[in-house]
């Protein structure tokens, strides 16, 4: 999807919160140098939570050992801070080479502002064919940033309760019978057929993608058939009820994990986690993946997601560099470090794919293969300057429906009504 909307301007930032976010947006080694006591070359990357995200670490030293003379220095930041402290530094003029896009939304503020470096060349010399999520950075036909992963939904099942069901090829019709079909005992004893989670997407970005709906025109009747098969399973006690998940915070780890549902759809970065909770003797379940169902058949597999890319600061020190490990952390090299680590790079080839499936744990049968390798993976919200509050009220009547306190058509009505007269 091309970036064709012109974003919105928000008020400029005080002096003072940019000066402080800048004093306090500390890389790893507490130096503040375009060079390292040694002579290597310093460039420092924002990103967050650097000591529990493993592909951070991966990348850098990966890097390193192919570049001895960079010295690549994590600037760590809270992920729940991290948006607002990158839009801060920036206008502070904070020097920090390399930044973190966690979502395209942010990429294209900063870039509609001319806060990045253009990485247009770079991307014109990668083979488009083999990523995922590249064109999502297109911005009128200019590239700002390029993706080291990208993410994207897949339907996750417990293979001793599936058993030797055909699952490649579901629509969901297909899918809704196997839930009612793997549904079984009651009370404390109840194994669900399938677990929806209570986010929004589960229902409307898949049905966004699938149907070719816009979730930000204000129409939003190509969402119904996706709530009444969810509100089906509610009915049919084949899966676990909104409310009850909802009120409960229950997790859809739990869910699979635990052998209460026996499919789950969820992004592929679930991956890492399951086996990291394995390797921890967390849990012992035997688990793969397919391509998520489809609103048709006809043999393509449609899903939706979101990139994370690397972009150079345009008041980066060392800009040649930091171009250096961004090409690299988005190529083959860069896709292979992170694949290691069980993560869904954003490049991907049958080398790269045969690492991802050769880490200790990952399934490695032939239909968790081909899920790896979807058709075509729609961005999970499209971005606009009215994105943020579309959102808001998808969210809102989303919960609504789907705790029964209004019908889908009351509630597709009010979505449309709400966007048109608060938004549009």
């Amino acid at each position: 999807m091309k970036l064709t909307k012109k974003l919105a301007r928000i008020a400029p930032l005080v002096v003072a919160a940019a000066l402080t976010a800048t004093a306090t947006a500390c890389d790893a080694s507490g130096t503040d140098s375009a060079s390292s006591s040694d002579g290597r070359t310093v460039v420092k990357v924002a990103l967050w939570n650097y000591k529990t995200t493993p592909e951070f670490k991966a990348l850098i030293d990966g890097f390193e050992a192919e570049n001895p003379g960079i010295d690549v220095q994590p600037v760590d930041i809270l992920a729940d801070n991290y948006p607002e402290k990158v839009t801060t530094m920036l206008a502070g003029g904070d020097t920090t080479d390399v930044l973190t896009m966690k979502n395209v939304t942010d990429y294209a503020r900063y870039a509609s502002r001319g806060q990045l470096l253009p990485l247009t060349d770079e991307a014109a010399g990668l083979d488009k064919a083999s990523y995922s999520g590249l064109d999502d950075y297109d911005l009128k036909g200019d590239y700002f940033a390029l993706p080291y992963r990208s993410d994207f939904w897949v339907l996750f099942y417990n293979k001793d309760m599936v058993g030797t069901e055909d699952l490649s090829e579901l629509t969901w019709d297909d899918y809704a019978k196997l839930a009612k079909k793997f549904t079984k005992g009651s009370g404390s004893d109840k194994v669900y057929g399938t677990y929806l989670h209570t986010w929004r997407s589960v229902v409307q970005a898949v049905s966004s993608a699938q149907t070719g709906g816009d979730q930000l025109g204000g129409d939003y009747a190509f969402f119904k058939d996706q709530y009444d098969m969810a509100l089906g399973l509610q009915k049919a006690k084949a899966a676990l009820p909104f409310s009850t998940a909802s009120s409960n915070q229950i997790t859809y780890d739990s869910q699979l994990t635990t052998g209460k549902a026996a499919m789950v759809p969820m992004g592929s970065w679930w991956a890492a986690a399951l086996l990291a909770e394995k390797a921890q003797g967390k849990n012992d379940i035997d688990w793969g993946m397919a391509p998520m169902p489809q609103a048709g058949s006809g043999g393509k597999t449609v899903t939706f997601g979101s990139p994370t890319a690397f972009a150079v600061n345009k008041k980066a020190r060392n800009a040649d560099a930091a171009k250096k490990f961004v090409t690299w952390a988005s190529g083959p090299e860069g896709a292979a470090a992170v694949a290691k680590i069980g993560v869904t790079p954003a490049y991907t080839s049958d080398k790269v794919l045969d690492t991802f499936f050769s880490v200790e744990g990952m399934p490695a049968d032939a239909l968790s293969r081909r899920t790896m390798q979807p058709t075509t993976v729609q961005l999970e919200m499209p971005v606009s300057d009215k994105t943020s509050d579309i959102d808001q009220i998808l969210k809102e009547e989303h919960e609504m429906i789907m705790s029964g306190e209004k019908s889908v058509d009351e509630g597709i009505k009010e979505m449309g009504r709400r966007v048109k007269d608060e938004v549009q």
